[in-house]
């Protein structure tokens, strides 16, 4: 770059806000880096066979089979259609920001039915996707500089979708592998306290249940001890449940609000939820994002910023269709549950083969894999140096868990939802193929994990890495 362009760069840059042209998108993260990979080099089966296959991208695609039908059998919940013509006035022309009744009334009565628990349509807020809706609750419950405490690890555009617009922290709780990354109330009373000792004003904790990037669900002791820990601290809880209905496995999922229906000891009005029909149903491009609060103030303010993101009302009028047929949702929770059950067992299955372990997990649209043993050293330029590896030599698209924050290098982030059954053959080659020539760095380094909780001890070599659409959905 020369002295001129650097010059005008630093004119251009005085021109726009401080906000705007901090670094406070992430976008040099490694995680972000992926997709970049990917988006240079994209694997077609005819057209690019030796492109980057896409494993760090969190989407659900598994199902679109089961909707596309319902649409086919269903044309008048499209305004686009003939039959559904006759709506398209009264959809198209001015809505309230508090969002169409009979849509509110819908996403309630499907968050409700994967709960067990029910939910009140008038505390529904809308948000551009879960992205939104994490945002308008920090926004709502915390001033610039104040923190969250977040236990690692943790999805990585968290740090973008919190704390870039709104200037508030995310301080990690470190949870470790020899207890399953398992969240405990000592862990947070520790975080807690680094942070008063900082002076660092904590305004909550935030958590995702089921977990990104483990694919664990959090058990109702945890929850219980969580609920209690900021119910002592005076401070708010914001529970992202985005993956509530990816459960393929026992045990069943249980949500924050189930834990405080029959809690009257909690103050309720510190309890908020986060959720979004991009990964249950696989919508990342309509923007379906909810925030779901107990706090009346809360919801009034978080209503009042929603006109800065809301869905479309013809996405909701579909959406009010779709979600109230209850046979159909019945069918697909089930068969969506199934199909992931089937792609999970796949994948760790031929990871086994040559071993390759995973946390034993029961959710979500990924596994976490462990590839200690293929580092030079413990150390996060060690996972750099193997990532890069992955990326360029492998052409597999995984996100590194050093990208997460996890305390423990070696750790990595696999997809396995987004791609159809032939490039999944196509990614469990490659993966095979490198685990089989590369030899362990650290066999003789003794590592701490649960038996129980790993699929199998890891005795091997392996993958992938990450993808990108820079200011997409939640991955």
């Amino acid at each position: 770059m020369t002295m001129g362009s650097t010059s005008s760069d630093q004119q251009q840059k005085q021109l726009l806000s401080k906000i705007a042209t901090n670094h406070g998108h992430g976008e040099d993260s490694s995680y972000f880096d992926g997709w970049k990979a990917y988006d240079n080099n994209p694997f077609h089966p005819i057209q690019n066979p030796n492109g980057v296959i896409q494993m760090g991208l969190a989407e659900n695609q598994l199902g679109f089979d089961l909707i596309e039908d319902w649409m086919r059998r269903n044309p008048q919940a499209s305004i686009c259609t003939a039959e559904g013509v006759k709506e398209f006035k009264d959809t198209a022309i001015f809505q309230d920001y508090h969002g169409l009744l009979a849509f509110r009334q819908a996403v309630a009565k499907f968050m409700g039915k994967v709960r067990g628990v029910t939910f009140d349509a008038n505390r529904i807020v809308m948000g551009g996707g879960s992205t939104g809706a994490n945002e308008m609750l920090t926004f709502c419950l915390a001033d610039p500089g104040d923190a969250f405490l977040i236990p690692s690890p943790y999805y990585p555009a968290f740090d973008r979708d919190l704390r870039w617009r709104t200037g508030v922290q995310l301080l990690p709780v470190v949870c470790e592998s020899s207890n399953d990354f398992k969240i405990t109330k000592d862990a947070l009373e520790v975080a807690y306290q680094k942070a008063q000792e900082a002076n660092i004003n904590v305004k909550g904790v935030m958590i995702t249940n089921p977990s990104n990037p483990l694919g664990t669900i959090l058990d109702r002791e945890t929850l219980q001890s969580i609920v209690s820990f900021i119910n002592e601290k005076n401070i708010h809880l914001v529970c992202d449940e985005i993956y509530a209905a990816t459960v393929f496995d026992e045990p069943k999922f249980i949500s924050i609000a189930e834990i405080i229906e029959g809690d009257d000891t909690c103050n309720r009005d510190l309890i908020h939820i986060a959720y979004s029909l991009s990964k249950d149903m696989g919508f990342p491009g309509f923007r379906v994002g909810i925030v779901y609060s107990y706090n009346d103030e809360v919801v009034n303010c978080a209503r009042k910023m929603s006109s800065f993101g809301l869905v479309s009302t013809q996405t909701q009028h579909m959406i009010a269709s779709l979600l109230s047929d209850d046979m159909f949702v019945e069918r697909f929770i089930t068969e969506n549950a199934n199909r992931l059950a089937k792609r999970y067992k796949i994948i760790t299955g031929e990871l086994r083969k040559v071993g390759i372990g995973c946390l034993k997990s029961n959710a979500g649209l990924f596994c976490w894999m462990d590839l200690r043993k293929l580092l030079k050293e413990p150390t996060v330029e060690a996972e750099m140096e193997l990532w890069r590896v992955i990326i360029h030599d492998v052409k597999l698209n995984v996100s590194a868990g050093s990208s997460f924050h996890c305390s423990e290098p070696g750790w990595f982030r696999v997809c396995f939802a987004n791609m159809d059954d032939e490039t999944m053959k196509v990614a469990l080659k490659r993966i095979q193929n490198f685990a089989i020539r590369r030899k362990p760095f650290r066999s003789n380094l003794r590592l701490s994990f649960s038996a129980r909780r790993m699929d199998e001890a890891i005795m091997s070599p392996c993958i992938m890495s990450p993808r990108s659409p820079l200011v997409s959905a939640r991955t």
